[in-house]
């Protein structure tokens, strides 16, 4: 069976023939021109579909859709094969979608029983519809949701399985080492000074140039340092596409003489160390002068080591939880929420700039969290009853249980709080650094990441306080978002951003850069898309999570757990009546 599996847009012979993708190249996504972080394969099943056929089942078809940012208009994406006389289809043909963690993209599954050989759909009968996010999809246990259909009123549409699989073919990365012997003497003084250059080639023939040894002086046996080159670079991921070293002389002015080159691929070069990979170094120019040339020396491989890259998904395959904490900004430096120009302003008709923000990072990384419970803190606020200043306050008003349900359970806390405390200050980040800290302290083992959103006015008062804090974090699975709101200089922000220069404190420097700074105005949309502004906002805040991420786990030596095992459908016994 799996050998058949091939996207889905390109057409397969026999009754799906009349099922073109309808997906164009003018779906291009402004937001999504980065390269992608990954590719994910999704696999749909299906179970107890309605039945529409009289006199036999029903012939499922999966149409998948997914939604433009800006309007939130539906566009096909491909379409599945058909499967006739089955209510339980496990399509074989796959979608392949580009995966970003720091995207919400939705998406739309609709099964239609397929009564004719015409694409349009409105010809075939409805039998249901699944809505659901890519990131809930790769998020679940397993890579693996099921979720029920909906979309007939008063009937039970059955369920439907959606799997993902990241792409691995280029995550492969090779460990090399060559030397050379008795390559030719090009140095009027002294012998040459000779590194290597390696060219990938491309389907037109031509080369593109992917690596550059080290020079090692004056030698004619040289010995390069070890290199680490990933396959996508070295072969595109083509076992038995060229290869081309060439072998250069060294020289100050830039002017290096070319040695000689020879040619081969990674499948010859995975054999590792042996006489198949011992090169003759040629120099085309003197072979076609000299009768009695051999070679300009030779290059032999010394070591061929594969190693595969692990990545964000693996780890979350394998069971890790993102968990997700807010901190708002309760300082008066805000303004009062009665008045229009707080930035706490309540408007019955629009959200404020806290909440947007919270929406647009909440509403991606709840996909990552299994329970959906977010503890949110509020910080620079008189509490009643008796006016207490807080730095780390629970928005719930449950000290004990700070959790709230889902982002629209967080936002409801937020409103509730804005009604009963009053904004004071000073506005001090350690406490609510701290607080994230101590739980990220006690779950060491790669098992929970925990991600701090801190939205702020940013005139921060405990500033050694908080780089201290960083620092201490720095060490621990956690990552921190700063998102600014407000015409405030934020300077300091910029600071605790550590992007140009690390930060540190006491002469301690952070292990590794776990903060991300936004200004919220940035991304104000001056036409009035906020879905298209929040969008944005989202990308760039989250966009270094996956890498802090991984680097967390790199320097603790943290290997992914393996996945759950692969769903298998349940097989069907047919009974046949006696």
């Amino acid at each position: 069976m799996f050998g058949l599996e091939k996207p889905a847009g390109q057409q397969e012979p026999g009754r799906s023939g009349g099922f073109p993708n309808m997906a164009s190249v003018g779906d291009f996504n402004v937001l999504s021109s980065s390269i992608p972080a990954t590719k994910v394969e999704l696999s749909v099943s299906c179970r107890n579909l309605l039945d529409r056929d009289t006199f036999s089942k029903s012939d499922p078809i999966c149409v998948l859709y997914t939604q433009a940012i800006g309007n939130k208009e539906w566009r096909e994406f491909g379409r599945t094969e058909v499967i006739d006389n089955t209510l339980n289809p496990d399509f074989v043909r796959k979608f392949i979608m580009d995966y970003f963690f720091e995207e919400r993209e939705n998406l739309r599954f609709d099964f239609y029983d397929v009564d004719s050989k015409s694409p349009n759909l409105s010809k075939h009968d409805f039998l249901g519809q699944m809505f659901c996010t890519l990131g809930e999809i790769v998020g679940s246990q397993g890579s693996r949701l099921e979720k029920s259909i909906v979309g007939i009123p008063g009937k039970k549409c059955g369920t439907v399985i959606v799997t993902a699989e990241e792409l691995g073919c280029c995550r492969d990365s090779v460990l090399m080492q060559f030397c050379a012997n008795k390559l030719d003497k090009k140095d009027f003084f002294g012998k040459s000074d000779p590194f290597l250059v390696f060219h990938r080639s491309n389907e037109d023939g031509s080369f593109t140039i992917c690596h550059k040894t080290e020079v090692v002086k004056n030698t004619l046996n040289p010995v390069w340092q070890a290199f680490k080159i990933s396959v996508r670079a070295l072969c595109n991921g083509d076992y038995d596409r060229t290869i081309k070293v060439e072998v250069y002389d060294w020289d100050r002015d830039g002017s290096h003489d070319f040695i000689g080159e020879f040619t081969t691929s990674y499948r010859e070069l995975s054999r590792g160390q042996s006489q198949f990979n011992v090169y003759e170094v040629i120099n085309p120019k003197k072979k076609g002068k000299k009768k009695k040339y051999v070679n300009s020396g030779t290059v032999t491989l010394l070591s061929f080591l594969i190693e595969t890259e692990v990545s964000f998904l693996d780890y979350i395959k394998g069971g890790t939880q993102i968990n997700f904490t807010v901190a708002i900004d309760f300082t008066a430096s805000n303004g009062n929420p009665s008045q229009p120009t707080s930035l706490h302003y309540m408007n019955p008709y629009q959200l404020n700039a806290y909440g947007m923000a919270l929406k647009a990072v909440g509403e991606i990384i709840q996909d990552y969290d299994s329970d959906k419970m977010f503890p949110a803190l509020g910080f620079g606020a008189r509490l009643p009853p008796d006016g207490r200043v807080s730095h780390e306050f629970a928005l719930n008003g449950n000290p004990q249980n700070p959790y709230c349900h889902g982002i629209d359970g967080v936002m409801e806390a937020y409103y509730r709080s804005l009604k009963s405390v009053q904004l004071y200050g000073p506005t001090n980040f350690a406490p609510v650094i701290n607080h994230v800290a101590r739980y990220a302290a006690s779950v060491k083992d790669g098992s929970q990441y925990f991600v701090l959103l801190i939205i702020t006015d940013g005139v921060i008062s405990d500033m050694a306080q908080t780089k201290e804090s960083i620092v201490n974090a720095s060490k621990l699975p956690m990552s921190i978002i700063i998102v600014g709101v407000g015409p405030a200089e934020f300077d300091a922000m910029e600071e605790l951003d550590g992007d140009v220069v690390r930060i540190s404190s006491r002469g301690k420097f952070a292990e590794r850069d776990i903060v991300q700074f936004v200004p919220f105005r940035d991304y104000i949309d001056r036409s009035g898309n906020h879905v298209l502004s929040m969008a944005r906002l989202a990308k760039d805040v989250l966009a270094e999570i996956p890498e802090q991420f991984l680097s967390y786990m790199r320097v603790r030596g943290i290997k992914p757990s393996p996945a759950p095992p692969p769903y298998t459908p349940p097989i069907h016994v047919l009974q046949t009546q006696i």
